[in-house]
């Protein structure tokens, strides 16, 4: 027998406001033919003054709780994958933590930029594989309107804000490809290339900062490397492309999202695709769509599910589960 990290529960939860492309055509040279055109967003959400991402994650936290009908108590850590985090510390995962109520286990933050979440979930399945922890709830989340510089047209209609949770249990599964759960992890980065995206500040800077982007280098490099890392991890997991179910992307933009999937062979009807509603939401777009992707029937239990994302870094990887 071999313990899985198996999905139990999962939510999400989006700021109220909801910001339409046409709201960008008065502050910046631009407009929704030529967002859409280039992105496929057509509307995102914004964080309310004063709405920080404990605020959010904690939102879809008690989300995904209800979904496994858990309560926090049932949960032994928390991890939250997030690039911007309410303080420089502490955590927002023992923010979350103290919002929801739990009283024991721990929480700590992962920070990977776009590709936190994928980088969270490989946390969380290594805790359970080595039994440190039974439950491990895993957020993205992100409040990544404050990070824009409006000014800049060519980054600032990309990214909104949002949450999203996705709550692990150890099982004993049969150690097969058939097994439910996470069944491989696929993680890289390379420092070299930090310059095509990034913010141009931080504490030891003295400097907040804005998003810094490339737009066609980071596009050049993330249809390779998503298809790449996705191709080793079903490799990994001893799967082929023909049995997977659903390819579950970062949501960055949807030219990225359909050319991986070309290059994978996937046609668009197995993918989840949310972008055009949400926007970039960064380390929130993979659980978010996970979330839509069930509430809307999709994802069912059995399907073969990858998932994979590429952020400032630059970082990447990928996940192959079983749902």
């Amino acid at each position: 027998m071999t313990i899985r990290a198996v999905v139990r529960g999962v939510g999400h939860y989006l700021p109220e406001r909801v910001v339409p492309n046409s709201w960008f055509e008065e502050i910046v040279e631009t407009s929704n033919e030529w967002i859409v055109s280039r992105s496929g967003i057509e509307r995102r959400h914004f964080a309310a003054e004063g709405q920080t991402t404990s605020d959010l994650a904690i939102r879809a936290g008690n989300a995904a709780l209800a979904d496994a009908g858990l309560t926090a108590d049932d949960i032994d850590a928390i991890i939250v994958a997030t690039s911007t985090a309410d303080f420089t510390f502490p955590s927002a995962a023992t923010m979350v933590q103290a919002g929801l109520g739990m009283t024991k286990g721990f929480a700590f933050d992962v920070q990977a930029v776009c590709a936190g979440f994928i980088f969270a979930l490989g946390n969380a399945d290594t805790l359970i594989r080595g039994g440190v922890a039974k439950r491990v709830m895993v957020i993205g989340a992100e409040t990544f309107s404050k990070l824009m510089d409006w000014t800049d047209r060519s980054t600032c209609v990309l990214f909104g804000d949002g949450a999203g949770a996705l709550i692990l249990e150890a099982q004993e599964q049969a150690g097969t490809t058939a097994d439910r759960g996470i069944l491989s992890v696929d993680l890289n980065s390379d420092g070299r290339q930090k310059g095509i995206l990034h913010v141009d500040g931080g504490v030891s800077t003295g400097v907040v900062g804005h998003l810094r982007m490339e737009g066609k280098e980071v596009f050049r490099h993330a249809v390779e490397k998503l298809a790449s890392t996705a191709r080793t991890a079903l490799a990994k997991a001893e799967l082929t492309v023909e049995e997977v179910d659903w390819l579950v992307p970062h949501q960055a933009n949807i030219r990225i999202i359909e050319g991986t999937a070309r290059k994978m062979g996937f046609g668009m009807d197995k993918v989840v695709v949310t972008v055009q509603d949400h926007g970039n939401t960064s380390a929130a777009s993979i659980p978010l769509a996970l979330s839509v992707g069930k509430a809307e029937g999709k994802l069912k239990a059995g399907d073969v599910v990858v998932t994979e994302a590429i952020g400032g870094g630059l970082a990447w990887g990928a996940v192959v589960l079983r749902w």
